[in-house]
């Protein structure tokens, strides 16, 4: 069974930078869909970026756009997310999620399957 490991989170400054890292125990992610999503206290859990599998294209939802990068790595075991020009508001615990699917990934939480168990991401200065 896939289990996901999230971690990389931490303490930045806003317009720093963070790399959050989707760690499986050697299982391919080739045929999955990887999501980021991110909760931040009082609010709900909303979608970040998504990856589809088989090489599909990646889709980000409005406040990543033009900074932040998701990817899988060559050997597709592990998935990232690149956030550049950090602001406060995108501060929560970020969770990656995974599900078999097709090249087009989803924005909906329910479609996932596997979940990693939650990386703190703090924007303070």
């Amino acid at each position: 069974q896939l289990r996901l490991v999230d971690s990389g989170g931490g303490l930045v400054q806003p317009g720093g930078s963070l790399r959050l890292f989707c760690k499986t125990a050697g299982y391919s992610l080739h045929y999955y869909n990887v999501a980021w999503f991110r909760q931040a206290p009082g609010k709900e859990r909303e979608a970040v970026s998504c990856i589809g599998a088989t090489g599909g294209e990646s889709k980000y939802a409005d406040p990543a756009k033009g900074r932040f990068t998701i990817s899988k790595d060559n050997g597709e075991t592990s998935a990232y997310l690149q956030m550049n020009s950090l602001k406060p508001e995108d501060a929560g615990v970020y969770y990656c999620a995974a599900v078999i699917g097709g090249r087009d990934c989803l924005f909906t939480d329910y479609e996932y399957e596997y979940w990693g168990q939650g990386t703190q991401v703090t924007i303070s200065s």
